[in-house]
């Protein structure tokens, strides 16, 4: 090669070298933007992920060294944001108090104590709003008025408060006065001003025609903020001149005595707090146990069932002298190709105890109508069955393919030795397929033990377990119970609900370390 072509290569490649660390440059700046805004909203652990994340792609892109990882770097990206970060948030989030009433920071709760406001009884001023130009006026009108009203500085539309500041004044403003209707439109931004008089005054919207003296409800206290100087937290109550306190161990401000509770509360860890719960209170531990019994259970029936079922099927349709073989394969696949939801759904109405074709048809011959949705064990009966008929079509689909791979002359030789059917399947069919099949099992238990979508869709948990202290039911699984504890309707606990959702990894984790084992013992 010669010099000219050499001297050419190497600048094409530093030209190359040049656009990569231009673009990576690009994409940083734009990361770090992100990761401000993240840190000023005070999203910490994503800011932390994101600005992680970003040093070791400009590493692996940028360096020599990271070259090799550049073709695995998308991957890590996934698995870091999409597992292994969640997990870290989730265990996390388990050694808190984190729930619907304590979803705050201490600071942002200080803040907002700091804001509240109380009616003095002072005087109230009539009010009317003027459009005058872009923004928005007010004249405010005392009882005993004359020519002279207060008048307050322009102010625009914003969905936050607003502190302004009014002034005495003998003039209007030049813009329109606005109707009633347009004004009961602007409430909501009428609602967040803070109006401050020339005399200190703060004044507050009461109504839809006034504005009324207001005063702080808390001030902070200086003597106390020696006793916090990290929090620098406790507040005086200007009303009664009680000092209240941030209780470290419940997250709520509270008073002197600690009688009395002052929402909102606010996040604080309470360390294994949230797992000893769920194995001392009773109204816990009992719920817990028994909802991880029925878990092991309802995932091995239904793997049962739906192995026994699906190879069943698949010896059937394997059946040689069976005419219309790919119409019966067809056919038993279906519930499979329908997405898993509409089915569940078309169960639920089937198996309606009032008005279901179930029980109109077990009325009829047997004169009975059994309450699915209330009694324990038929509840539990129609989940398995229910899963049962979802889940046999891909054990069948497995079956079929490793029936396949059995070779033909074993059920020859059976048949000259005079072998029924019987005979066949557990003295060949079988023992030729169970070890490939355990670990598909052992995935399929894995599954089955978090199969949160049945259970929501179909009984949402019910019937509801007695003396629980968490909204628990006799068809909960773990993970619909976890779902139940973070997202329910009866209140919020994030904690314990991550808690829970930490020993479910924790036994997946297990499960899958035995599938492991199991499919490496089987190679």
């Amino acid at each position: 090669m010669s010099t000219s072509a050499m001297s050419t290569s190497r600048a094409t490649r530093s030209s190359g070298a040049y656009l990569v660390i231009a673009i990576v440059a690009v994409i940083d700046l734009v990361l770090l933007y992100g990761v401000t805004l993240m840190y000023a909203q005070g999203e910490l652990a994503f800011a932390m992920l994101v600005l992680v994340l970003a040093a070791a792609g400009s590493w692996v892109f940028i360096s020599r060294k990271g070259y090799n990882y550049r073709y695995i770097y998308p991957s890590l990206l996934g698995v870091s944001t999409f597992i292994v970060f969640p997990l870290i948030y989730t265990v996390n989030v388990a050694f808190t108090n984190y729930s619907s009433n304590h979803l705050l920071s201490l600071e942002r709760v200080r803040t907002i104590h700091l804001a509240k406001t109380f009616r003095t009884g002072g005087e109230s001023f009539a009010f009317k709003l003027y459009q005058e130009g872009p923004g928005l006026r007010l004249v405010l009108i005392g009882a005993a008025a004359g020519d002279e009203h207060y008048l307050t500085e322009p102010f625009t539309e914003r969905n936050e408060p607003q502190e302004l500041k009014a002034f005495v004044s003998s003039h209007l403003p030049t813009g329109a006065v606005l109707p009633i209707r347009k004004v009961i439109k602007k409430r909501s931004v009428l609602q967040k001003l803070d109006i401050v008089l020339p005399d200190g005054t703060e004044l507050a919207m009461t109504s839809l025609r006034k504005f009324g003296a207001i005063a702080r409800v808390y001030r902070p206290d200086d003597h106390a903020d020696r006793q916090y100087p990290e929090q620098n937290a406790a507040l005086i109550d200007n009303r009664t001149g009680q000092t209240i306190y941030p209780d470290m161990e419940t997250g709520y401000y509270t008073n002197e005595d600690g009688t009395e509770q002052i929402g909102p509360g606010f996040t604080i860890y309470t360390g294994w707090d949230n797992f000893v719960r769920v194995f001392t209170d009773p109204g816990i531990q009992g719920p817990f146990l028994k909802i991880f019994t029925w878990t092991v259970i309802f995932a091995a029936l239904s793997v049962t069932f739906t192995l026994v079922i699906g190879l069943l099927m698949a010896c059937l349709v394997q059946w040689e002298p069976l005419k219309g073989n790919g119409v019966y394969r067809l056919l038993l696949i279906l519930p499979y190709a329908v997405p898993a939801f509409i089915s569940i759904l078309i169960f639920r109405g089937l198996f309606n105890q009032n008005f279901g074709e179930i029980n109109l048809l077990l009325d009829m011959l047997f004169g009975i109508k059994p309450e699915w949705f209330s009694n324990e064990l038929l509840a539990k009966s129609m989940v398995i069955i229910v899963n049962t008929w979802l889940g046999y079509p891909y054990m069948m689909i497995l079956c079929i393919g490793l029936l396949k791979s059995i070779p033909d002359d074993l059920y020859e030789a059976s048949a000259i030795d005079g072998a029924s059917p019987a005979q066949n399947l557990f003295h060949i069919t079988i023992p030729m397929i169970i070890k490939p099949l355990i670990p598909l099992l052992i995935a399929s238990f894995a599954f089955n033990f978090n199969n949160l979508v049945l259970i929501a869709l179909l009984t949402d948990g019910a019937p509801d377990m007695l003396h629980a202290t968490t909204p628990a039911g006799a068809t909960d699984i773990l993970v619909s119970y976890t779902f139940r504890i973070a997202f329910g309707s009866y209140g919020q606990d994030y904690g314990l609900a991550s808690a829970i959702a930490t020993a479910i990894f924790l036994m997946v984790g297990f499960i899958a370390w035995v599938n492991l084992k199991a499919t490496r013992q089987l190679q």
